[in-house]
């Protein structure tokens, strides 16, 4: 059974098989499309601005 899924860019759909090199995109155009508009910040992980907290426990706090 072969998976047929939608190009996330243009929405054609494309066959999920190791042949296609772009997938889930259906060719290097829209592949590069998705990749400039990460660049471009146009899509966003959600989550805090904050910094994590730093590890401040030194070796002689573990024993």
């Amino acid at each position: 059974m072969i998976t047929v899924v939608k190009c996330p860019t243009c929405g054609k759909e494309v066959r999920w098989v190791p042949e296609n090199r772009f997938r889930p995109f259906c060719s290097e155009r829209c592949k590069q499309i998705d990749l400039g508009a990460w660049a471009n910040e146009k899509y966003k992980i959600d989550g805090s601005d904050e910094a994590p907290p730093s590890d401040d426990t030194s070796r002689d706090d573990l024993n």
